[in-house]
């Protein structure tokens, strides 16, 4: 029998202070109270200002990449001020520090994207886009993705929380942009934008999953974790991040993955690798049969694609 927490000696829960990772972490602390019968005052949520949210005006990939994003949470989960860190999966480097363990991934909400359009603009998908339509991100996936649908669009530098996208978007930023639809949910949001099936819209590796990593000596914290996993969502997720690691790619990189359960029972993952503009790229999937299906995959599309997609990628 592990002994839970108390208002006196409370579990601290980090999280970076955006709007989105406070949501993310108050749904760790619900899980944790749903799985364990805590206290609600034994736990304590930590909120701090990551270096990639004080960072508005470049692109992470010049400036450090997703390290930007964990940095603040990786130094207070280290030094013991804090528990357990709650992050957005899709921003937390694929090769962690050893020092650190995803112990839980909470049950994945949509991993799809939403296309928001700015007033006076009517369209459903990237293909509705006005001629020349100038599409606002930082993501050199939904980049490329765009750029190989619709080579007319420019693609402009977009960052910040997504209030402050929405707001940039409205005051004529950009024409339109692209949000991942389990954000805009968890904030409430349902009726913003208009979903991107997946087979138009490859998502990101990890899109709409939220990881809980603990310190790997934590014993009690390993074990409170444990229960509140999601083994289907950890399942596909850790799938698709051994894609990623199998290429080599870093943040510049242009790359989708999604694992999902199909209805007979088994885990297929679908992946594609871009060149930057889009124009090339190489695409397949594989079932996730054994622990080597997902590194297969990335050598084989890495064999498959054109020097221009290849040289992206360090494998």
């Amino acid at each position: 029998m592990i002994e839970l927490p108390t208002p006196e000696n409370p579990f601290r829960i980090g999280t970076r202070a955006s709007p989105l990772a406070m949501a993310q972490a108050h749904m760790a602390a619900a899980a944790l109270i749903a799985s364990h019968g805590i206290d609600m005052t034994a736990l304590e949520i930590v909120p701090m200002t990551a270096t990639g949210d004080r960072i508005q005006d470049r692109a992470l990939a010049e400036v450090g990449g997703k390290a930007l994003w964990t940095r603040e949470l990786d130094a207070a989960l280290d030094a013991g001020t804090i528990d357990i860190a709650v992050h957005s999966l899709k921003d937390v480097e694929t090769i962690r520090d050893a020092r650190f363990f995803l112990g839980a991934m909470l049950e994945r909400a949509d991993p799809r994207d939403r296309l928001v359009v700015r007033e006076g603009i009517a369209a459903a998908t990237i293909a509705d886009l006005p001629q020349g339509a100038r599409l606002g991100t930082s993501s050199p996936r939904r980049a490329a993705q765009v750029k190989r649908i619709r080579p007319d669009l420019e693609t402009v530098l977009l960052r910040g929380n997504v209030a402050t996208r929405l707001a940039k978007i409205a005051g004529g930023d950009a024409d339109a942009t692209l949000l991942a639809a389990a954000g805009l949910d968890r904030l409430g949001m349902h009726d913003v934008g208009v979903v991107q099936e997946a087979s138009l819209l490859l998502p990101a590796a990890s899109q709409g999953a939220i990881g809980i990593e603990c310190r790997t000596d934590d014993a009690v914290t390993l074990t409170l974790l444990a229960a509140i996993d999601h083994p289907p969502t950890h399942r596909a997720v850790a799938a698709e991040r051994a894609f990623l690691a199998a290429l080599g790619g870093d943040c510049r990189s242009p790359v989708a993955a999604h694992a999902y359960w199909r209805d007979d029972g088994t885990l297929r993952l679908d992946a594609e690798i871009f060149s930057d503009n889009g124009a090339e790229h190489a695409a397949g999937h594989v079932l996730v049969t054994d622990s080597d299906a997902a590194a297969s995959l990335a050598h084989r599309l890495l064999g498959e694609a054109p020097e221009s997609v290849r040289s992206l990628f360090a494998a």
